[in-house]
């Protein structure tokens, strides 16, 4: 067996599209979404991401701005940056780069943005929303994972998913939406020390691989038929492989999502939808 490829490129810009188009209608209502990224010192990785999303809002029509700060900023002026960008009304969504320097508490700085411009998704109002299946923004990563799976045509009712990787960012807010009604798999959440693992994401319909670890997935790990995606973003020696390692699992698996080109692009067009979503509800569309 030789696994379909999940173009997740493909998938990302028939969703950009519809953003756009939905932007434009707005736009004639005198309202254009606004998106302020704050990107935190010097990291290269980060100045891509960061990058890559303000391209993708000039494209949609959505004004993306980015706020560079220096890795020296202390914690209480991060603040005061979100506090003023909370009640600039022009702006609907903040969103702040991680991972952030060492001195600085992370999950402070995302608690303190504005749940209603929360468009990562990360403040713990919209983890509570989603998890009772009423959310206001869906996390960019783990909305664009179910995306790629609908595309596939796999029925998720009653399918066995396994998740590994147990991160607030992607892992279980991804066991979440998976175990929603109307979604309705049964899943099982794995990580790096759960014990022999291979049994159980041999069991998975589904597999979905955060661990943050490089090719920890082999093909011997995969079921037969199971449809595979790889979150994972890794850079080994001269080259970005995921947390599958694909040569083997494209061999065993029915659908795959390539690295890059798999989950990646899909993060950024949910953040686009989430931003569009921002403007509405602070507009009162």
């Amino acid at each position: 067996m030789t696994a379909q490829l999940i173009d997740g490129k493909q998938i990302a810009e028939i969703v950009k599209a519809e953003v756009a188009a939905e932007v434009a209608i707005l736009a004639e209502q005198s309202i254009v979404p606004r998106l302020v990224a704050i990107i935190v010192g010097e990291d290269p990785a980060s100045q891509v991401y960061v990058r890559n999303k303000e391209r993708a809002c000039l494209k949609a029509g959505i004004a993306g701005d980015v706020v560079r700060l220096a890795s020296s900023i202390t914690q209480s002026e991060l603040l005061d940056q979100i506090s003023a960008l909370n009640h600039d009304d022009s702006v609907h969504g903040i969103l702040v780069q991680l991972p952030l320097p060492a001195h600085l508490d992370s999950m402070a700085v995302l608690d303190a943005i504005h749940p209603g411009k929360d468009v990562d998704g990360f403040h713990p109002e919209n983890v509570g929303l989603m998890l009772q299946g009423r959310p206001r923004f869906l996390p960019c990563t783990p909305h664009g994972v179910m995306k790629l799976i609908q595309t596939t045509g796999v029925s998720t009712v009653g399918a066995h998913a396994v998740v590994i990787g147990r991160s607030d960012i992607v892992g279980k807010p991804m066991a979440a939406l998976l175990v929603q009604k109307g979604v309705d798999a049964t899943v099982t959440i794995c990580h790096s020390r759960t014990r022999n693992i291979g049994e159980i994401t041999r069991q998975a319909d589904i597999l979905i691989a955060a661990v943050g670890i490089p090719e920890f997935v082999t093909g011997a790990m995969i079921r037969p038929g199971a449809v595979v995606i790889d979150v994972g973003i890794n850079r080994r020696e001269d080259r970005i492989v995921g947390d599958v390692q694909f040569e083997s699992a494209v061999q065993v698996a029915s659908a795959i999502t390539p690295v890059p080109g798999g989950v990646g692009p899909m993060t950024i067009a949910m953040l686009l939808r989430n931003t569009l979503t921002a403007a509405r509800l602070l507009s009162g569309q």
